[in-house]
């Protein structure tokens, strides 16, 4: 993970340098020889003071570009310190699993419903304690990525300013034909003075270039590392959005039962036979589809994901889930670049300008939308404030705007429609289907669409991102029963 410093295993080396630098000697000339050797020794002096020395000290005083041993040390440390704690979590975790698990085999009672929630709880708080502790140790990598891109600039401008001296000592030593300064001087060992200056300003310009290229490939890593490091800030901040919710929604669900039932058994059991009456409720339910100007209810969505399913093999239930879970995270959907908003939050800033930028005015324009005024998901925001990764995610699907490029064709051939829109409830049902049956959803087995998931999500199967996957699978599974409901009743 830590790529240690390039320049490191030269210091010995560039010592060795420095001592041998100062073992040039000059044979003194007579005050007859003096005037007439006056240039070349003049540029040789000024050649030795002004540029070997500041040069040679600074790179013996060269910054590391990532992390020395002692801070390696540290944060090797620091990694088995949350391993061993993340392990412990998980450990607690499992158990907790194992008690759901149980409980859930059990007989309904409202005695084991309630058990059975505040397992859940518990749960759902180790589980946000583990992205707690991921996403500090992520924070301090930012930090001092950020740090060590800082001295790295530093460095690569030093560089260039050595460089630019080390061409202008060049181009004065040249400026005089060689044979020129030979005649010049009585002392032969004057002109190899010169000639050895010369010979050294140059090695120093192509130890400049060779610097300045290393420099360049160390900055690129670190600035990779970093762009890595915010991207998983990002999908962590996301996942712990969706474990604070679940927590909320169990402890209401818990709190409400209570209260329902006053811990009444009876009245539990009559509930249960009330829930048989639901078809209506569900059918009433508003499918929020953040970013939509229209909302569709419950059983609209539902025909829609009908629809796909007719043309794409995926399962309805799974694909409402998928829906579900990205246009419903709050403040990050669609919260971005609308009319009246700042310029912080326009798609000039929250976009990646590299990938999804020129996309996005391509996917307005076609559409005959304002690109200033179409609204888009923002960036996750740190506890400090600080933008951590990209937003510009469209629709109720948050494809951004370089992936709708690869899929727009593809929606348009099912849905007769070009060009597509990622803010149309169908074109964007389409789309989340194709991407997902691309990643295997179409096998519609519980690991095929789990995985497809979190594909969906971080474009990986990372366990650190499985609370995703396994909430998706939960809501599709509520969704089926849903659906099951809504069949049950139609055939009456």
């Amino acid at each position: 993970m830590f790529i240690r410093a390039l320049i490191r295993p030269k210091v010995a080396d560039i010592k060795r340098k420095k001592r041998n630098n100062f073992n040039v000697k000059f044979i003194p000339s007579t005050p007859t020889t003096r005037r007439r050797s006056f240039f070349p020794k003049a540029v040789i002096i000024l050649f030795l003071s002004c540029l070997l020395f500041p040069v040679l000290q600074l790179n013996v005083n060269a910054p590391s570009f990532f992390y020395s041993s002692q801070v390696q040390a540290l944060y090797d440390k620091e990694r088995a310190e949350l391993e061993k704690q993340l392990k412990q979590i998980e450990a607690e975790i499992a158990q907790y699993e194992k008690i759901l698990a149980t409980t859930k085999r059990q007989k309904v009672t409202l005695q084991n419903k309630i058990k059975e929630l505040k397992s859940k709880a518990a749960k759902l708080s180790l589980q946000i304690k583990s992205t707690n502790l991921n996403l500090n140790y992520l924070n301090n990598q930012i930090d001092d990525t950020t740090v060590s891109i800082s001295k790295t600039l530093e460095k690569i401008n030093r560089t260039k300013e050595n460089l630019a001296d080390s061409l202008v000592v060049l181009y004065q030593l040249r400026q005089k034909p060689v044979i020129e300064i030979l005649l010049a001087n009585n002392e032969i060992s004057e002109f190899f003075d010169y000639l050895n200056a010369l010979n050294r300003i140059q090695e120093k310009i192509q130890d400049n270039i060779k610097e300045l290229r290393e420099l360049k490939v160390t900055l690129d890593k670190q600035k990779e590392k970093l762009e890595s490091d915010k991207e998983e800030t990002q999908r962590l901040l996301t996942i712990q959005i969706l474990q604070k919710k679940e927590l909320e929604q169990t402890k209401k669900e818990k709190s409400y039962l209570l209260a329902i039932t006053k811990g009444n058994e009876a009245r539990y059991q009559q509930m249960l036979a009330d829930s048989r009456r639901r078809a209506n409720e569900i059918r009433k339910r508003i499918y929020e589809l953040i970013g939509v100007k229209t909302q569709v209810t419950f059983g609209e969505a539902l025909d829609i994901a009908e629809w796909v399913s007719s043309k794409i093999p995926i399962r309805p239930a799974f694909l409402l889930a998928i829906i579900t879970q990205e246009s419903n995270l709050g403040k990050n959907v669609g919260t971005c670049n609308r009319p009246g908003d700042p310029y912080s939050k326009s798609w000039r800033v929250v976009m990646k300008p590299s990938r999804d930028q020129q996309p996005f005015l391509q996917i307005c324009r076609e559409l005959g939308l304002d690109p200033n005024t179409t609204p888009v998901s923002c960036p996750m925001r740190d506890r400090r404030g600080r933008q951590v990764g990209w937003g510009g995610a469209m629709g109720p699907a948050q494809f951004i705007p370089s992936t709708w490029m690869r899929y727009k064709d593809r929606v348009s051939k099912i849905t007769g429609k070009s060009p597509a829109n990622p803010w149309d409830v169908r074109d964007a049902f389409v789309a989340a289907a194709l991407y997902l049956t691309d990643y295997g959803a179409g096998k519609k087995t519980r690991t095929a669409e789990w995985r497809a998931a979190m594909i969906y999500f971080s474009g990986s199967t990372n366990p650190r991102y499985r609370f995703y996957g396994d909430s998706v699978m939960a809501i599709a599974d509520r969704y089926e029963r849903d659906i099951a409901t809504l069949k049950q009743v139609a055939s009456r």
